[in-house]
């Protein structure tokens, strides 16, 4: 059995990954979205497990002391981190895995694994992104500005990607992410590995 592909995808908030993955995700039996574990309150409408792993913070620090996490970062003054055995379960099942992470989580993976493919989602303008932010209404002035503030920097991070989308088209962008994948599945190292029976017969 062929082993999958780690996936990160990082953006500033409010340019639209979370929507993007849960569509890729949704739309591919081959990949698995990691739930992270994170500190941070949960928002209306989430679920534990579903959306994170809602932890308090002496239990996120218990995990991070027994090296349970692949990455972790400390975003808005909460913790992060993504869970290392459900991840390697998932690949060495020849399952893909898509983290949904912040610049730092990503630089984590990279060098951990420097073939995991690093993804970058952009808003069209920075117009697009405080009207995106404003419309969740989720957080007042303050934190908008705050979070504004907080992409400059996430954007700045662009060029460790290996990959970059622009979400201005919803539609387009989660194309040009099905695209990606596709591409990744077809490099000849994964195919080999995926159809070596077949190649060891056609070449009998």
């Amino acid at each position: 059995m062929s082993t999958g592909t780690l996936y990160t995808v990082s953006a500033p908030s409010g340019a639209g990954k979370t929507s993007l993955v849960e569509a890729l995700v949704h739309g591919d039996a081959q990949l698995s979205a990691s739930v992270s574990h994170t500190t941070r309150p949960m928002r209306p409408g989430e679920q534990d497990g579903v959306n994170y792993h809602f932890v308090t913070q002496a239990a996120f620090q218990a995990m991070l002391s027994h090296d349970a996490f692949l990455e972790h970062a400390q975003v808005f003054g909460n913790y992060y981190g993504t869970s290392r055995q459900w991840v390697e379960e998932q690949l060495q099942a020849g399952m893909d895995v898509i983290l949904e992470i912040d610049w730092q989580g990503a630089e984590q993976i990279k060098r951990l694994r420097p073939a995991s493919v690093a993804i970058f989602i952009l808003p069209p303008s920075r117009e697009a992104l405080l009207q995106r932010l404003t419309k969740r209404g989720q957080d007042d002035a303050s934190v908008i500005e705050r979070r504004m503030a907080q992409a400059k920097d996430e954007i700045s991070h662009y060029a460790q990607a290996d990959y970059i989308v622009i979400n201005d088209n919803f539609d387009t962008a989660l194309g040009e992410l099905q695209t990606l994948l596709a591409s990744q599945r077809l490099r000849a190292v994964a195919q080999v590995e995926r159809w070596q029976s077949l190649l060891n017969d056609l070449l009998s």
